[in-house]
């Protein structure tokens, strides 16, 4: 590959990072797929096999780990489910934020029946598994953009 398509792959990977933190794209897909072309192109499989794995494994883990913590949390599952709802709309009327706002509020209107108290509880549960997912995507792709970084050298 030639130095110019590899700082594209290198710049798309930044982006992706980036997209992470600030959710405009999705970030590891992005990281993903610059990986996945630079390994088309120079015939790397290998690299591309454990980087897809570790993929797998982030995204299992960046869904599964938060669910188990609020769940032991005693947040419902109607309650995730209507922060999923307030989410999906939030992320529509609010570009960058809207998903992480809808989705804490969403938990806090379905806990409310419970009282203030419980419900604020649970939404800072809620807020808090946003933020270890967000944890998880970031760290995951770091290892993903690190391993394809360690391969474009």
């Amino acid at each position: 590959m030639s130095t110019g398509g590899i700082v594209v792959v290198a710049l798309a990977i930044a982006v992706g990072l980036a997209c992470i933190v600030v959710p405009l794209l999705p970030g590891t897909l992005l990281v993903f797929g610059a990986i996945t072309v630079w390994a088309v192109v120079e015939h790397s499989w290998v690299t591309l096999g454990v980087v897809a794995a570790l993929l797998a494994a982030t995204t299992l883990t960046k869904y599964l780990w938060p669910v188990r913590r609020m769940r032991a949390a005693d947040v419902s599952g109607w309650s995730l489910a209507a922060g999923a709802a307030l989410g999906i709309i939030g992320f529509f009327v609010v570009p960058v934020l809207g998903m992480v706002i809808g989705f804490v509020l969403g938990v806090y209107l379905a806990e409310l029946g419970r009282g203030r108290g419980v419900a604020w509880t649970r939404a800072v549960h809620a807020l808090k598994g946003v933020a270890l997912s967000a944890g998880v995507d970031l760290c995951g792709a770091l290892l993903d953009g690190g391993l394809g970084g360690g391969g474009l050298v």
